[in-house]
């Protein structure tokens, strides 16, 4: 052997592993390089080092700073049958796995997962969140995930992660066991409830999802607009009420129109017409009969009926509403 094939075959004696941000595994690069007798290992704080001889694993070392020898590498000598006399310089293959926890990964819903609803029926939501893991089982990690790579990244592993929380979400969510309401209302409940439902997939490859958090259930546009406006038929209730409601809004529209005057005559015009309406209703309260009702022109009473069909279409009303207040209208038109 030559001088130049001598210095190429350099033996290692010292092996550690200083990872970067994002790092999970990492094959000691030594090529045709070879450990020699009594070489120190350093294995830091969240990391873990395994020897393989053979693609089978064989010692496994904790953090610390370690001297390679029989003494501490029972597995590979007597793998190797060294019993009897260490051979040195050898050859086996150094992996080192973090076991850190890797925070701050987001998730989210690409399409929207269709939920059977017990309040309003089918709906589609969106989700997003973030979430956490570590390597928990480094045997199981590094024969699924890591095999005989050169180097593992969370990069390389997170679209794996998203597609089995997406899963897991859809799966759980599409049971329809949580109205949306709740869900929406509750993040926290709902956040610990997936975690649940993630960990199983997570633990296949030798993970742990450590925390997971919904930071947002969204539904689409048109259908939020939909129930924007159911709630606030039902917060404003039947029909009288929606009248009374409509009349207090107009004065407040009136009194800061400008105008002067004019705005201010616009509010004394109405909060009349609402004085009006309430003497009645104390007056039927009282048993007193109430005045008659002025007869009303054709235009009026066909506005009012379109006012209640656009209220009917809305579900602010029944049917059975719809049709006595209309027959209600026609009649006061004499």
């Amino acid at each position: 052997m030559g001088i130049f094939d001598f210095l190429s075959k350099q033996m290692v004696d010292v092996i550690d592993w200083t990872e970067q941000p994002g790092d999970l595994a990492l094959r000691y690069p030594m090529a045709d390089r070879e450990i020699q007798n009594g070489a120190q290992l350093t294995v830091r704080d969240g990391q873990l080092a395994l020897f393989y001889d053979e693609g089978r694993v064989a010692d496994s070392f904790r953090p610390g700073l370690h001297t390679l020898d029989t003494a501490n590498m029972p597995v590979l000598t007597s793998l190797r049958n060294w019993q009897t006399g260490f051979k040195s310089p050898y050859k086996a293959d150094v992996y080192f796995f973090t076991t850190k926890e890797q925070t701050g990964l987001k998730w989210g819903t690409p399409q929207p997962i269709t939920l059977r609803d017990k309040e309003f029926g089918a709906l589609r939501i969106r989700a997003f969140g973030s979430y956490s893991f570590r390597v928990d089982d480094v045997a199981v990690f590094a024969a699924k995930l890591m095999g005989t790579l050169e180097r593992l990244t969370v990069q390389d592993v997170e679209p794996q992660l998203r597609g089995v929380i997406n899963t897991a979400i859809a799966s759980d969510l599409g049971k329809g066991e949580i109205a949306f309401l709740d869900l929406a209302g509750n993040q926290q409940l709902l956040s610990e409830r997936l975690l649940e439902a993630v960990a199983p997939a997570f633990e296949q490859w030798g993970l742990k999802c450590t925390t997971f958090y919904v930071e947002s259930v969204s539904l689409p546009e048109n259908v939020q607009e939909y129930l924007d406006k159911a709630s606030s038929m039902r917060v404003v209730g039947d029909l009288n009420q929606y009248t009374r409601f409509q009349t207090a809004d107009s004065i407040d529209e009136a009194a800061g129109a400008s105008g002067g005057m004019a705005g201010m005559g616009a509010g004394m015009a109405i909060g009349q017409t609402m004085g009006q309406q309430m003497a009645g209703a104390q007056m039927a309260g009282a048993g007193a009969a109430p005045p008659p009702a002025a007869p009303v022109s054709s235009e009026d009473a066909f506005a009012q009926i379109e006012k209640l069909h656009k209220l009917l279409q809305m579900g602010a009303i029944t049917q059975g509403d719809f049709d006595a207040k209309k027959a209600a209208w026609l009649d006061k038109m004499g």
